[in-house]
């Protein structure tokens, strides 16, 4: 096999969303209450609404910016690639990139939502959230079928109208939502709770998956003030180990037979040591703490309902028949600081030459496919899916990096950037008024 010949399939991607999303899905009675693009007095843009701000922050869209110029500033739209919020231009630097599909993670909204869970006004969050997930199913998705996998955002602070979204979406073709990696630390009830019960029922009665993305919990995971970014940036991804213990251990996996989890940018490196520690506490512990996997090994209810993706993993891929060939997915974060855009082939191919190509087939598209509920085929021919054909539709795509005039943090007393640094850009980039 060769990498032209790959076809791959992203489970891990987001958009930035464009300033008129809500214009054509919010209904007549919200119109004037719609989340809204503003321009500050810095040049930035934000999305406002009843009273919050929102800025585009630069790490979550650096995708063609110079790496010197990463950083936390806030920017416009101007500022970013096109692709990142136009639809037209990310078919186009799919495209370029050889990627066949997308799964778009939100950005302004948050991970799960939690931009409508706050808001007093339920009716007012839950015609928001549904208007936005209309958007994303409907629009971005629709615009293009074959080439994205929807994804919807849960009314996370009522189960029931979580399990009806789900059911909604679902007719709509939408077999993946966004949950939290851990629900108390938005003061909601714990994954060992039965109060999300309907939703699990729902997920599994429409075949849906539950997406679970780094951050989602707590946020960013910082070790001390003084400690130098690298390190957040280093054990983001591994601190998912914390959500799949919780998962495992909870009656959540064996009440809910059929329900399936994705571990989004969570990596997979981690997870054969994970899976022999979870085993040899339930062999050396399990008289005494009462825990029942009737008849099995947790590792083995782990890969009965777990979905992992990697964006450059090759430990993980190596040890991949101790996670489960058929878990595992890959992903290309786009346009994060993490992405492997517009070489994403190149790099997965570091990991996967030489492998069989059955599993190099798993890993980059069926397995996606199949968690998903994902048919990219009856839209588009197969043989222009692969790496190949896709860059052949675009070879006039400019990957010249262009400077944005972005700038990471100044006047580093320590020599290189800090939490302490990310922090107070962070808070200066949310104080600056709105230009009214």
């Amino acid at each position: 096999m060769r990498l032209e010949d790959m076809i791959m399939i992203s489970v891990d991607d987001h958009v930035v969303e464009p300033a008129d999303m809500f214009e054509r899905h919010a209904p007549a009675a919200y119109k004037d209450r719609c989340p809204r693009v503003r321009r500050k007095k810095d040049g930035s843009d934000v999305w406002t609404w009843e009273g919050r701000q929102i800025p585009n922050i630069g790490l979550n869209a650096v995708a063609g910016r110079p790496p010197e110029e990463y950083g936390m500033e806030p920017t416009a739209f101007e500022q970013l690639r096109t692709g990142c919020y136009d639809v037209h231009e990310r078919i186009r630097d799919m495209n370029v990139n050889g990627v066949l599909a997308s799964m778009c993670f939100p950005s302004f909204p948050g991970f799960t939502g939690a931009l409508f869970a706050g808001h007093e006004d339920k009716a007012l969050a839950l015609a928001m959230l549904q208007a936005y997930n209309d958007w994303h199913i409907d629009e971005w998705c629709g615009t293009y079928p074959g080439r994205f996998i929807p994804l919807a955002l849960p009314p996370i602070w009522d189960p029931k109208r979580m399990a009806d979204e789900v059911r909604r979406v679902a007719k709509k073709g939408c077999h993946a939502i966004s949950f939290t990696e851990n629900p108390e630390a938005h003061g909601l009830p714990s994954f060992h709770d039965p109060h999300w019960d309907p939703f699990w029922t729902a997920c599994c009665d429409e075949n849906t998956t539950v997406c679970i993305h780094i951050g989602s919990g707590k946020g960013m995971a910082f070790t001390s003030m003084d400690a130098p970014v690298d390190v957040m940036i280093t054990v983001q991804p591994i601190n998912i180990f914390s959500c799949a213990s919780d998962l495992l251990w909870s009656r959540v996996l064996r009440k809910f037979d059929g329900l399936k989890i994705a571990l989004s940018e969570g990596g997979i490196g981690w997870i054969p040591y994970f899976l022999e520690r979870v085993d040899y506490v339930y062999k050396h512990h399990k008289a005494w703490t009462f825990q029942d996997f009737g008849g099995k090994l947790p590792s083995e209810v782990f890969r009965e309902h777990i979905v992992t993706c990697f964006i450059d993993d090759k430990v993980g891929v190596a040890m991949r028949d101790k996670i489960g060939i058929d878990n595992i997915t890959w992903e290309c974060d786009y346009p994060h600081s993490d992405t492997t855009w517009p070489n994403a082939p190149e790099t997965l191919w570091e990991s996967l030459a030489g492998l069989p190509e059955s599993d190099v087939n798993k890993i980059s598209h069926e397995n996606a496919m199949r968690s998903f509920q994902f048919a990219p085929f009856s839209h588009i021919p197969r043989e222009e899916c692969t790496v190949g054909a896709l860059r052949a539709q675009a070879k006039d795509v400019d990957l010249t990096p262009k400077s944005q005039g972005g700038k990471p943090p100044s006047d580093l007393a320590s020599g290189f950037v800090t939490t302490k640094d990310v922090t107070t850009q962070l808070a200066t980039v949310y104080s600056t008024p709105v230009d009214e």
